[in-house]
């Protein structure tokens, strides 16, 4: 199963949340109007009004629905839009700690660099990344409406009790989550559940109002009798609430339980080494049983968020059909194929060292009828994962060519690989020291939201030293004379750099540039626009630039985008410009030949050449938008069209490359991870 087949399972998940949703609310809605009923007629009966004894006001069953609808959809919606931010709001929502990527302090360091290791490896974004301090349990998480506003949330614990190899698995974990399409459906069950939980909260105000007005009326009998009955209403409403409880929790493990047997697979896809997420969950399993605290969140909102998390947040003995996960033990046997001991899971001493903290008070295990005790049929013939608790040297941008040196990959290895994601490089051999430190300087400067830009403009300024003053004037009179000149600074550095090396340092410029308000994006784009128009033309270089700027930071960055249509053929004229592009880009002498090459694997689909000359790259970014809505099925056989015609031949140049990268940003796909070995050959 590959990236988008997973997107599809995604959206049948989502269709089946529909379904299991409707069905509460109308269990709900029958339960409610059935004690409505109940009620009313017990409080005619005690009021005296014997001439509506037995009977129901006309609309009654009607007006009860509507305002138990009207809870239900007001509840959601609420939360929805509460959660409209994205991830940041998830992370807000736990308190969780903003990690800043310029820190010093080594433990969060070597969690930033992990996080880049897995999206550049990946082609995305650089997700920002959170810490929850006050939790030292081993879990974390990954949210948001995209992949252009994903964070990743990580607790203490996870950062203090596991090795480097066992984080950056559970770092590929998340980053399962994030490609695969599950974080917006797991912000959607968040504000679903929410909205099933409205009756029992409306129930709760009931009762506090009838609480107060009993303990302090002293009016007549009969405006006692109605204050109880009020009591008692808010009792059964209360109790009916809990209806949305029990759908609720079997909402959540009929959508994430299997999200999370998928998303340990891919973790060791993506890492080639099961003992990254097997031993921080063998070591999860340790730690529950030494002291019950495993997973455990304490937080107020992990009930909330429990479907989110890499564990269970908070510890329950309902099993199989409402478990959020599954067991700890059939997760394990899964990842190597036979049963693992558990790990004992201390904090390092070292990684405490390098964050400069101290050893957290461990829990206690808590007393309960049933133990949780490790089978002893459980043996390990694997070593636990090595610790590399020490800061990498190398920056993750420099494992971006490594593979350079073999050649480009074959076409048929390139599109079969969409959606993966190859362990990155620990050295790079296509670049020589300086500009391996070119590139570390660059890095660091990419992680101050202002320096980012710079660097933003840096990439599209002109080698031409005449339209160049005119940008860095332009620039000058945006942000002032020492940004212009650190902009040209910048310049200076990329130019040193591979072609290939240099469109992903927007990857890690990403969190920066995403902390800036509205109104600095709108400022950094328009600004973008303008340099690009200085020479009066638009060179491809410009416009891949731009696409995945306004792709990642325009106003539609973090919104969901609709699924229109269900096959490339419904928009054949936009699949033909967009592979006239890239033939045009890959071989300008013979277009038509690269063009063929894809135009093949579109059977039914009648694409026509469009010529270099009549391609307007205005039409390309309509095309892409339009090409957006396609449904996750159909994406893969147009990226599969695409990869051919940059690779036709078996043979592609870096500029091709960088077109392919910048529309699988465009399609909010990953990147085929042999693209970046080509984008090395200039």
């Amino acid at each position: 199963m590959n990236f988008f087949e997973h997107q599809e399972v995604a959206r049948r998940s989502t269709r089946r949340l529909v379904i299991l949703f409707t069905l509460a609310v109308i269990v709900i809605v029958i339960a409610v109007n059935v004690a409505a009923a109940a009620i009313y007629l017990s409080l005619v009966a005690q009021v005296g009004f014997t001439a509506n004894a037995g009977t129901l006001p006309a609309g009654f069953f009607v007006v009860n629905t509507l305002i138990v609808l009207g809870l239900i959809g007001g509840g959601t919606m609420f939360k929805m839009n509460s959660l409209s931010a994205g991830g940041g709001a998830i992370a807000n929502l736990v308190d969780a700690r903003e990690v800043d990527t310029t820190t010093g302090d080594l433990l969060d360091r070597r969690l930033i660099n992990v996080v880049e290791e897995m999206a550049i490896a990946s082609g995305v974004a650089v997700p920002r990344v959170y810490v929850m301090d006050d939790e030292t349990a081993i879990n974390a998480f990954a949210a948001g409406h995209s992949i252009n506003d994903a964070v990743v949330v990580v607790t203490r614990g996870t950062l203090t009790r596991l090795s480097r190899d066992e984080l950056q698995g559970v770092i590929a974990h998340e980053f399962s989550h994030i490609l695969n399409g599950d974080m917006r459906l797991n912000l959607r069950l968040i504000g679903v559940l929410h909205g099933l939980l409205i009756v029992a909260l409306a129930g709760r105000l009931l009762l506090e109002l009838g609480g107060r007005s009993r303990g302090g009326s002293s009016s007549s009998s009969r405006n006692g009798n109605a204050i109880a009955m009020l009591f008692f209403a808010g009792v059964a409403l209360w109790i009916l609430g809990y209806i949305g409880v029990f759908f609720g929790r079997l909402i959540k493990s009929a959508v994430s339980r299997q999200r999370e047997f998928l998303a340990d697979a891919s973790a060791v896809q993506f890492t080639r080494n099961p003992d990254g997420i097997g031993g921080a969950l063998r070591k999860i399993g340790g730690l529950t049983a030494v002291n019950g605290l495993g997973t455990r969140i304490e937080h107020p909102q992990a009930e909330t968020l429990s479907h989110l998390f890499l564990g269970a947040a908070r510890p329950s003995f309902v099993r199989g059909l409402f478990a959020t996960h599954p067991s700890l033990e059939e997760r394990v046997q899964r990842i190597y194929g036979r049963k693992q001991e558990f790990l004992s899971a201390p904090e390092n001493a070292v990684a405490l060292s390098m964050g400069g903290l101290e050893p957290a008070a461990e829990p206690q295990r808590p007393r309960s009828p049933i133990e949780f005790v490790p089978s002893g049929e459980f043996s390990s013939t694997t070593t636990t994962a090595h610790d590399r608790s020490g800061i990498d040297a190398l920056s993750p941008l420099t494992g971006l060519v490594a593979a350079a040196a073999t050649g480009a990959a074959g076409v048929g290895n390139v599109m079969a690989s969409v959606g993966t994601v190859s362990p990155p490089g620990h050295r790079d051999f296509a670049l020589d020291d300086a500009q391996r430190g070119v590139i570390d300087t660059l890095r660091h400067a990419a992680n101050d939201a202002t320096h980012a830009q710079m660097i933003g403009f840096a990439l599209l300024a002109e080698k031409d030293s005449a339209l160049r003053s005119q940008q860095c004037a332009l620039i000058a009179e945006a942000y002032g004379t020492e940004a212009s000149r650190t902009a040209d600074r910048y310049h200076t550095l990329v130019q040193s750099l591979p072609p290939g090396a240099r469109q992903p340092l927007l990857d890690v410029a990403m969190p920066a540039l995403r902390k800036l308000p509205d109104s600095a994006r709108h400022r950094m784009l328009k600004v973008s626009q303008l340099l690009i128009a200085a020479d009066g033309r638009v060179s491809i270089r410009e416009f891949l630039l731009f696409t995945i700027l306004q792709r990642r930071l325009g106003p539609d960055a973090g919104r969901e985008v609709p699924v229109r249509y269900r096959a490339v053929s419904e928009r054949a004229e936009d699949a033909a410009i967009v592979l006239s592009l890239v033939a045009a880009v890959r071989l300008p002498e013979r277009p038509e030949h690269a063009f063929n090459a894809g135009a093949l694997l579109l059977p039914g689909t009648d694409v026509r050449l469009v010529r270099g000359d009549s391609i307007k790259l205005a039409d390309v970014s309509t095309a892409l938008d339009r090409l957006n809505q396609l449904a996750p099925l159909a994406k893969p056989q147009l990226i599969k069209a695409i990869t051919a015609t940059a690779f036709v031949d078996n043979e592609t140049n870096w500029r091709a490359a960088s077109t392919l990268r910048m529309i699988c940003t465009a399609l909010d796909a990953p990147l085929p991870p042999q693209v970046t070995a080509a984008e090395s050959i200039a």
